[in-house]
């Protein structure tokens, strides 16, 4: 596990006041029913996994991982404890099966090789390039064997205007985290740090960006 260090996050919206909007406002700027059931269906997760929701926010795709498939045993992880509160509102219905952790992605809680399955929505824009890396580093790590890493996220503009509404994300979360996302970094980044059968498997157009779907394996 990293040595661990002092570690900051961005809150939900960025500021503060905002987080308890932030539900209301990612399902009505970002297609969220619909690229989240795209990435429940990717995900394919069976009964008896072990599924991680890394920087789960309010807890909407891990609720969604846990209808998908009885018996999945899930876990979020998520640094701020405001909105692991809202989440618990969501989650306390599948009483054990779904757990709460507040954490950071780049110093993963938990020992190697626990999960078959990590799954992550709207959360690598806010790390900078090199925390990119130590969280994904850190994935592969807690991930075992033939494992699957699945994620959404904000990628490469799927055309001029696509690109130009993506500056509203930029001005919000700032440009040093989510430059990545224009430049197409992340299956880059995921390859460096073990992983193989990197896939851009699909992109829903929004108006505020595109969000790219992507999978790989842990070999």
């Amino acid at each position: 596990m990293n040595a661990q260090k002092p570690q900051r996050f961005i809150p939900a919206l960025k500021y503060r006041v905002f987080t308890r909007f932030y539900d209301t406002v990612v399902r009505f700027t970002t297609r969220e029913s619909i690229f989240k059931a795209a990435l429940v269906k990717q995900s394919v997760p069976l009964s008896g996994e072990h599924l991680l929701d890394v920087g789960c926010g309010t807890g909407t795709l891990t609720k969604l991982m846990a209808l998908r498939t009885p018996e999945l045993q899930v876990v979020g992880l998520d640094a701020d404890p405001v909105t692991l509160e809202l989440a618990q509102k969501k989650l306390s219905p599948f009483g054990n099966r779904v757990t709460l952790q507040q954490g950071f992605a780049q110093q993963l809680p938990f020992k190697g090789d626990s999960f078959e399955i990590v799954v992550s929505s709207l959360f690598f824009h806010h790390l900078t390039t090199e925390q990119k890396s130590e969280a994904l580093i850190e994935i592969f790590r807690v991930l075992k064997p033939g494992g699957r890493l699945h994620i959404a996220d904000w990628g490469k503009p799927s055309s001029f205007f696509q690109r130009v509404l993506f500056f509203i994300v930029q001005l919000l979360d700032g440009f040093d985290t989510t430059q990545d996302s224009v430049e197409n970094t992340l299956p880059i980044l995921i390859e460096n740090s073990g992983f193989s059968h990197i896939e851009n498997t699909c992109y829903f157009p929004t108006s505020l960006g595109t969000i790219r779907l992507f999978q790989a394996a842990k070999p």
